[in-house]
């Protein structure tokens, strides 16, 4: 097992110990940081230096480092760090993989797969069953997935801090056909930056998480075909509007989020905090409880934030939505809601919604849509959206509106149910404020 050399300490009087301090220590917290003594380079593998040093964090000195099985990452405060650049050359295999660890850190490297491998159905980074993960300073580039870029699945207490993912969306086909709900397969671009399922205690910082390769232009649609049907049931989905059924067609087929929290009644105590996602199809997609949502931007995202499927005591404050088109905060019920998962007691509160329906997406969307969207449930026993504060908020456009209310609150049987405006700054769309009372 490779150690840093101990240095050999002068004796030196009183007189001299700030200054001898200063000297020592601080070439000390260098060495561990940037040039300590456990490194890749004395190993043939990243892989063969973390299992010949096992819980410890191993450095990756600047370089290209080519791989074409998965890193694999075990045990108790072990890991990876340091400026080195992992080049997974295998679409079929994640670049790391941590999984049932302890207090394992990642940090600074860059991720990317190499030219012609970069379409994936892998994740940059996947871990399962963790415990005090720490991500961060990493940079996950052209990882294109229908899976997400960094993946926690079944983890607690994890930490996402100030990563980098950028074109982690692929073409693909979203197949619907096994449930009774949908009944079809549509082609569609698909992918999420950070995906975070059946886990608690999850707080994600100050990253970004960024698009730029499949924008939704119309040459884009045209070239793969997107949202055209490519096979459906002999019945049509319970939830299918009937129209779409015979067209075969649907205008949703951009896939997949910025951020995804999901497993109703499973995921837990989630913070997303001070992110910046850009370019999303959904910027932050949950499906969780107790999930504190602030100072993010959501910008250029078709759907700027829903929380459904049984979200309950979510707090969404002193966000800014940015040229959304469908809407930039929606709440509702859904398919997996019942009545011991229902969604409600939730806060929307200092958040600016501007330039609403000025996205790339508004020639798909038009401008017949929302910023503030309460939607009833999907199926008729999803339990209804209840007790909701919409407070201090503030939507601003500059020139005509490009939507027709401000607030959309959806009518049937279980619509939604105690929602409270107060102190909001809402310009009224083309047909006014909101299709129904709201009480400003």
């Amino acid at each position: 097992m490779i150690v840093p050399a101990s240095p050999r300490l002068p004796i030196l009087t009183s007189r001299f110990f700030g200054l001898f301090l200063f000297a020592t220590i601080s070439p000390l917290w260098g060495n561990a940081q940037g040039n300590p003594g456990l490194t890749v380079e004395k190993f043939d593998t990243i892989q063969a230096a973390l299992e010949a040093n096992p819980n410890r964090m191993i450095y990756l000195p600047a370089g290209d480092y080519r791989i074409q099985e998965k890193i694999r990452i075990r045990g108790e405060r072990s890991g990876l760090f340091g400026p080195g650049r992992i080049i997974q050359e295998n679409p079929d295999q994640p670049i790391i993989e941590v999984e049932n660890a302890v207090d394992a850190e990642l940090r600074d490297l860059t991720l990317i797969r190499s030219e012609g491998s970069e379409v994936t159905d892998k994740e940059g980074i996947l871990a399962i069953k963790c415990r005090g993960l720490v991500i961060e300073n990493v940079r996950v580039i052209d990882n294109r997935t229908q899976s997400g870029a960094i993946t926690l699945r079944e983890c607690q207490d994890a930490r996402i801090s100030r990563c980098t993912v950028k074109n982690y969306t692929r073409v693909s086909v979203d197949d619907r056909t096994k449930s009774e709900d949908w009944g079809y397969a549509f082609n569609c671009t698909n992918g999420t930056g950070i995906a975070i399922s059946y886990s608690t205690g999850s707080l994600i910082e100050g990253n970004r998480i960024i698009e730029e390769n499949l924008v939704p232009t119309p040459e884009i649609k045209a070239k793969y075909k997107l949202g055209d049907f490519v096979k459906k049931n002999p019945e049509k989905g319970k939830i299918v509007n009937q129209a779409l059924w015979d067209e075969e067609y649907t205008d949703n087929w951009q896939q997949g989020s910025g951020l995804i929290v999901t497993a109703p009644k499973v995921s837990d105590y989630t913070r997303i905090i001070g992110n910046h996602f850009e370019n999303a199809a959904q910027g932050i997609d949950l499906h969780c409880d107790h999930v504190i949502v602030a100072n993010n931007i959501v910008t250029n995202s078709f759907m700027g934030l829903k929380a459904m499927h049984g979200s309950r005591n979510v707090l969404i404050t002193g966000n800014q939505f940015s040229r959304n088109s469908l809407w930039a905060i929606g709440l509702m019920p859904g398919a997996a809601a019942d009545a011991e998962n229902a969604d409600g007691g939730s806060i929307i509160a200092n958040n600016i919604v501007s330039d609403f329906g000025h996205g790339d997406a508004n020639w798909i969307w038009g401008n017949e849509r929302s910023p503030f969207k309460f939607d009833n449930g999907q199926e008729d026993d999803d339990p209804p959206l209840t007790d909701v504060v919409i407070q201090g908020n503030v939507l601003h456009t500059i020139g005509e509106p490009r939507y027709r209310y401000a607030v959309i609150i959806s009518r049937g049987e279980n619509t939604p149910r105690n929602l409270k405006f107060s102190g909001n700054l809402f310009t009224p769309g083309t047909d006014g404020v909101a299709n129904r009372e709201i009480g400003e």
